[in-house]
């Protein structure tokens, strides 16, 4: 009588436990699907970018404005009109190569920015000069 009472109060431990995880799992399945519900409404306000990169998209240092170059890190006034009055530039590396603005700056920006060049016997980008 002892052993089946022991065995009953093991197998009955065994399912309470067993049914305390899966409440326990179920809860952060509810609360995962709350987070996504939450993150996907954002998306579709525009309040967040569904793929970062899409977010980040990059600058193009042949046609952007003065405005547009200032909101790099590390790209003031200063910097903004010498990488305007440099162009056109072949690659972004020319930044450095030509002095426009220092190596530290530009490890900052260089993921963020792009050298992009005019079609051949089209027209020439926004800012950049014809030669």
């Amino acid at each position: 009588m002892k052993q089946h009472l022991i065995f009953i109060a093991l197998t009955t431990g065994a399912l309470l436990l067993s049914v305390n995880q899966s409440v326990a799992v179920e809860s952060n399945t509810n609360a995962s699907q709350a987070v996504s519900i939450k993150v996907a409404a954002k998306i579709r306000k525009g309040e967040i970018a569904a793929n970062h990169k899409a977010a980040i998209k990059p600058i193009d240092i042949n046609g952007a404005t003065h405005k547009q170059l200032k909101r790099l890190p590390g790209i003031g006034d200063t910097e903004a009109d010498k990488i305007i009055a440099s162009r056109p530039y072949g690659s972004k590396a020319d930044l450095v190569t030509h002095n426009v603005i220092d190596i530290g700056v530009y490890e900052k920006i260089k993921n963020q920015v792009v050298a992009r060049q005019p079609r051949k016997g089209g027209k020439a980008l926004n800012g950049m000069k014809k030669k």
